[in-house]
């Protein structure tokens, strides 16, 4: 059984940058895909960004493109969110997640679902 912790949040004036890491133990890290997912008050979840198990292929929504870059070192069992210009509008608790059976080794989902592990969440706060 995986666990996920994350770290990394806080509070930010806009344009600044932050790095979120999300920590794995108890399985075989290099077989999850990991995505980051984001979830400001009174929105659903949103997926922000993903990272194929061998690291080779990522995927970001349009919003972030640009900004925000995911990698993953499957040596530290560690996924990492790195945030540059950042904006009002990305506060949110940012969570990372699981997906354990990915149909694919190079495919990344976006649907909540999709995912079976999640991190308790670090809160991410950008002032204008």
């Amino acid at each position: 059984q995986v666990q996920l912790a994350e770290s990394g949040g806080g509070l930010v004036q806009a344009g600044g940058s932050l790095r979120l890491s999300c920590a794995a133990s108890g399985r075989t890290f290099s077989s999850l895909a990991m995505g980051w997912f984001r979830q400001a008050p009174g929105k659903e979840r949103e997926f922000v960004a993903g990272v194929a198990p061998s690291g080779g292929n990522t995927y970001y929504i349009d919003s972030v493109k640009g900004r925000f870059l995911i990698s993953r070192d499957n040596a530290k069992n560690t996924v990492y969110l790195q945030m540059n210009s950042l904006k009002p509008e990305d506060t949110a608790v940012y969570h990372c997640a699981a997906d354990a059976n990915p149909p694919r080794s190079v495919v990344i989902r976006i649907t909540p679902k999709d995912y079976d592990v999640w991190g308790q969440g670090t809160q991410v706060t950008v002032s204008s």
